[in-house]
């Protein structure tokens, strides 16, 4: 893993070599194994080097091709390393000690533009191309690295994070409006739907599933597509089904296992993380090495305010884990004294923008911290689950079931259902004609949705032309719409702002604390494969998320694979995290209202409406009130502009 920078003059003028050594010394506070640059006359590379894999230990990077010229500057861990030496002929005795860089390198000489098809892995890369006068780079499907520049006729500059651009005196900082408009707009989770955008107005980035050509003075950015949507896997039994299954996800995971620290995952009581914690053990067992993980609990003094079915500590099913699966060194983190507040201002150092998962923010950056603190090298996680390998929407199966008159499979499987999750049966089947008909239901129910404020300024908006840029895409803005969650998961795999918000997250926190972190679950060819799949293989016999409660058996206790009664939820207690800090926060929200710097952008009008709402009394269900949520987005904008000024 590295921090990578870069600067290419197009004009042949030689590269300032102060602008090159600028580039690197803004990349100082990150913790690096090596620091090594490559300039040749109108081109500097440079590579700040955090050694993760045993094949990176003592890497030549940037890496010169003198037969080719070829240079290339990467950040990058391949996953399909055997296949590429198949495929690229590479002799038996060079496959210990070639680097993933030199093995794109490779890719790009077979393939050239379409290599990152080819490649599986979180990747981001730039390749100076002699030869035929080009500059080439990519960024993985998933986003999983960042690649950001700056790019005109006469020069491109490059880098993994976005301050070191800033060092050099030909590009400006401000503030890209559009970009704040759609962060402001959007409820969801992501920032914008233009994903070569950024805060800044004169910063781009290489999108996820793309890649960058800039060849004279065209520059050309190019989805490569790596996730194939609607082909379907016909295979004759749920046990075929399963072992095809747990060939690919043990594939992804031992993939992800390679390095020489120490490896650990983050584990909450849910079925994602569970499986990836259960099949790495079942590799590392064999190694003779063990797993650590790390499971983020709410201090002690919390009172659980969540309904009966939803549980704030997930320590039992944990726990249950951790004594079923074995070889495990588990960890509980209360985060004391932690709170979304006390880390907002260092995650606007590590975002470089304003962000929206507030809520999460605090255990996320702690556990990467105990986790570094311990050795780890790669970190674990499930974070790409919900769509992949624990996919399978029971209702709205069961709604699919009723339109298409398929009565006895659907008796069949409600009663079942009702056994399993201890709910009526006339509850579910009220639901499952929700979901069948939503647009009958809206129409006989008296019900108001309760649409997500909008904290954006109007007169901001309709200068941006925001609402109707966003529509186009088809975002709702107001956050009341029925989503229906197949329509969702289509989303999330074919629009890469999804991605781009997940991805910039852990590339920039891993980069802090020198740990990769990564994702079995979101592995390409565990997502090719779960969306090949049936939709019956993913609801049977009453269960939700069939396919990895059928697989897991045996790897999970059934307190955990077969649980459809309880759910955890993460991060209940942020707010309550919060009170000791309340009436500060109250007052810092009057101060945002009366400072000029945000009026232009921010809804004042709500904000002060909002405030007086919450002021007086500070609760810890407000961790679920979308007001509050928008509220406290209103305070990260806040933060970050006067930073910014």
């Amino acid at each position: 893993m590295s921090a990578i920078v870069g600067i290419v003059h197009f004009n042949k003028q030689p590269v300032n070599i102060e602008h090159g050594r600028n580039l690197m010394q803004s990349l100082e506070s990150f913790p690096a194994d090596d620091v090594q640059v490559w300039c040749k006359d109108n081109v500097f590379l440079g590579c700040h080097a955090q050694w993760i894999t045993p094949e990176s230990i003592g890497e030549k990077l940037p890496f010169y091709d003198y037969e080719r010229q070829c240079v290339i500057t990467s950040d990058a861990i391949i996953d399909n390393r055997d296949e590429l030496f198949e495929r690229l002929q590479v002799e038996k005795s060079h496959r210990k000690t070639i680097s993933d860089s030199q093995l794109i390198l490779k890719s790009y000489y077979k393939w050239g533009e379409d290599s990152p098809k080819y490649l599986v892995g979180d990747f981001a890369f730039v390749i100076c191309d002699n030869n035929k006068k080009q500059v080439f780079g990519a960024r993985d499907f998933a986003g999983a690295r960042t690649l950001y520049y700056f790019s005109d006729q006469q020069k491109l500059a490059f880098s993994t994070t976005i301050q070191p651009l800033f060092s050099l005196p030909y590009i400006k900082k401000e503030l890209n409006q559009q970009w704040l408009a759609e962060y402001l707009a959007i409820p969801d989770l992501f920032d914008s739907v233009d994903t070569t955008s950024t805060v800044y107005k004169n910063i781009k980035q290489i999108p996820p599933s793309h890649t960058l050509l800039i060849k004279g003075d065209k520059v050309t950015l190019r989805n490569f597509a790596a996730v194939t949507m609607g082909k379907s896997l016909q295979l004759k039994s749920n046990e075929e089904y399963e072992e095809a299954f747990r060939d690919v996800f043990q594939l992804s995971v031992n993939a992800k296992l390679r390095t020489h620290k120490q490896i650990g995952s983050h584990l909450s009581g849910g079925l994602d993380s569970s499986s990836v914690v259960s099949y790495a053990v079942n590799t590392l067992r064999k190694e003779n090495k063990h797993l650590h993980t790390y499971s983020y609990i709410p201090p002690n003094d919390f009172v659980d305010f969540t309904p009966k079915y939803r549980i704030a500590d997930e320590r039992p099913f944990i726990q249950s884990t951790v004594r079923h699966v074995g070889n495990i060194n588990d960890n509980y983190l209360d985060f004391e004294g932690k709170s979304p507040l006390s880390e907002l201002d260092d995650w606007l150092e590590i975002m470089e923008m304003p962000y929206k998962f507030l809520e999460n923010s605090f255990w996320m950056k702690g556990v990467l911290e105990k986790a570094h603190s311990q050795g780890v090298g790669v970190l674990l996680s499930g974070g790409g689950g919900n769509f992949t390998i624990s996919w399978g929407p029971a209702l709205e199966y069961y709604a699919l079931l009723l339109k298409k008159f398929r009565w006895m499979r659907l008796y069949h499987e409600a009663n079942l259902y009702c056994k399993n999750t201890g709910a009526r049966k006339s509850k579910i089947i009220s639901a499952i004609g929700k979901t069948a008909f939503p647009s009958v239901y809206q129409m006989l129910s008296s019900n108001e949705i309760f649409p997500f404020p909008l904290t954006i300024n109007h007169e901001f908006a309709r200068e941006a032309n925001v609402f109707e840029k966003l529509k186009e895409q088809g975002i709702d803005v107001t956050g009341s719409s029925i989503t229906n969650p197949y329509n969702e998961r289509k989303k999330w795999f074919e629009n890469g702002y999804y991605w781009n918000a997940s991805g910039t997250a852990l590339s920039k926190l891993s980069l802090r604390y020198s740990l990769w972190s990564r994702d079995p679950t979101n592995d390409i060819r565990v997502i090719n494969y779960c969306l090949s799949v049936p939709e019956n293989q993913f609801v049977q016999d009453g269960y939700n998320r069939s396919l990895i409660r059928r697989s897991t058996k045996g790897y999970l206790p059934d307190k955990v694979r077969l649980n459809q009664r309880f759910r955890g939820i993460q991060g209940a207690d942020w707010v309550y995290r919060m009170i000791p800090s309340w009436y500060s926060l109250m007052d810092e929200f009057h101060q945002l209202t009366r400072d000029p710097i945000v009026s232009e952008f921010l809804n004042i009008g709500l904000i002060k409406s909002l405030v007086s709402k919450f002021e007086s009394e500070p609760r810890s269900d407000y961790a679920f009130n979308p007001e509050f949520r928008v509220l406290m987005r209103s305070l990260i904008v806040y933060r970050f502009l006067k930073k910014l000024t």
